[in-house]
C-alpha cells in the first residue's frame, strides 16, 4: 500500500509542477487572461480533437472499439444517482436560492478534460484516453442539460432555460466529441492515414496536457486567498467530489463488468474538481459565480491530495 501511495505521488508531481508553472507565470505577469482564453480555445478546438483522432487510431482496432460502448452505462448511472442525491442535500442544508443550482451542478459534474485528461495520462498512459473521453461525453451531457438548467434557476426568473434546446445540442457537439467520432469512423472503415497525417495530429495534440495544466495554474490566481474558506457548503462539495462520486463508481462496477483500465479511469474521472465552465455559466445567468469560482479553486487544490489516496484505494 505504501509503495502504491508513493508511486501515485510521483505521478502527481509533474502535474503539480505544471500547475505551479502556470500559477507563477501568471503572478509574474508573463501570462494573463487573454493568454488563458487563447489557450482554452486552442486546446478545446484544435489540440484535443487532433489528439483524440491520433490516440484512437494508435491504440484501438474495430473489435476493441466496439467493446468501449458498454462502458457508457457506468458514468451515466452514477452521474444520475449523484444528481438525484444533490437535490435533498441542497434542500436539507438550506443552500440559498442564488447558488442552490450551482451547488448541485458542482456536486455531480467534474472537470474531466483540463484536469482529468492530464492526470489520467500520468497515471495510466495514452491507452486511458478513450476511456477518459467516454466519461467526458456523459459528464458534458449532464452538465449542459441538468447542470445548465439548475444554474439558470439561480438567476432572475427570466434567465431560466429549458432542459433541452438547440443551444444545448450545439454545446454537446463539441470539437473534442467531433474528433472522437471522426476517429471512430476511420477505425470502423479501416482507414489507414499516411504517416505525415498521423504525425501532424500527434504534434498538434501533444501540447494538450501541459497547456491545460498551465491554464489551471492561471485560473488559481484569479481568486484571492482570503476567499478560500472551508465552510459547510465547501465541505459537502469536497465529500461529494472525492468520496461519494468515486464510491458510486466502485459500487457500479461490481454490477456492470468493464475492463480494469476503464474502471480505474472512471473512478479517477469521478473524483475530479469542479468544472471551470461552472463559474462562466453562473455569471451569464446572474447566479453566484463567485461561489462557483471559489469551489473550482478549492476542489482543484484538494484534488492534488485526493488522487494519490484514491489510487491507493483502487489498488
Amino acid at each position: 500500500m505504501l509503495q502504491t501511495l508513493l508511486t501515485s505521488l510521483e505521478s502527481i508531481v509533474p502535474i503539480v509542477v505544471m500547475i505551479a508553472a502556470g500559477f507563477f507565470m501568471a503572478r509574474m505577469k508573463w501570462i494573463d487572461e487573454k493568454f488563458g482564453s487563447a489557450c482554452s480555445k486552442f486546446i478545446l478546438n484544435l489540440a484535443l480533437p487532433c489528439y483524440m483522432i491520433w490516440n484512437l487510431m494508435e491504440n484501438f482496432d474495430r473489435n476493441s472499439l466496439i467493446a468501449l460502448a458498454g462502458g457508457l452505462l457506468v458514468p451515466f448511472v452514477t452521474k444520475g444517482v449523484t444528481y438525484l442525491l444533490s437535490i435533498p442535500v441542497s434542500n436539507v442544508m438550506q443552500i440559498p436560492r442564488s447558488r442552490k443550482g450551482t451547488f448541485r451542478s458542482i456536486f455531480f459534474c467534474s472537470n474531466t478534460i483540463f484536469v482529468g485528461l492530464p492526470i489520467n495520462l500520468e497515471l495510466f498512459g495514452p491507452k486511458s484516453v478513450p476511456y477518459v473521453l467516454l466519461y467526458y461525453i456523459v459528464n458534458t451531457a449532464f452538465f449542459w442539460t441538468l447542470g445548465n438548467y439548475e444554474i439558470s434557476c439561480d438567476g432572475a426568473p427570466d434567465t431560466k432555460v429549458p432542459l433541452l434546446s438547440k443551444a444545448t445540442a450545439k454545446k454537446l457537439l463539441s470539437p473534442a466529441l467531433i474528433g472522437f467520432l471522426i476517429g471512430i469512423v476511420l477505425i470502423l472503415l479501416k482507414v489507414k492515414l499516411p504517416a505525415y497525417a498521423t504525425d501532424t495530429l500527434r504534434y498538434l495534440g501533444n501540447p494538450t496536457t501541459p497547456l491545460a495544466l498551465i491554464f489551471i495554474g492561471l485560473t488559481l490566481t484569479t481568486i484571492p486567498l482570503c476567499q478560500l474558506k472551508l465552510n459547510r457548503e465547501m465541505v459537502a462539495i469536497l465529500l461529494a467530489r472525492f468520496v461519494l462520486s468515486p464510491a458510486l463508481v466502485i459500487l457500479a462496477i461490481h454490477f456492470i463488468p468493464i475492463p480494469r483500465l476503464m474502471a480505474q479511469v472512471f473512478i479517477i474521472q469521478s473524483a475530479m474538481p469542479a468544472m471551470t465552465n461552472t463559474s462562466i455559466v453562473a455569471k451569464e445567468y446572474g447566479a453566484d459565480y463567485k461561489f462557483a469560482s471559489v469551489a473550482t479553486v478549492i476542489t482543484t487544490l484538494a484534488c492534488i491530495v485526493a488522487i494519490p489516496l484514491l489510487m491507493t484505494v483502487i489498488h
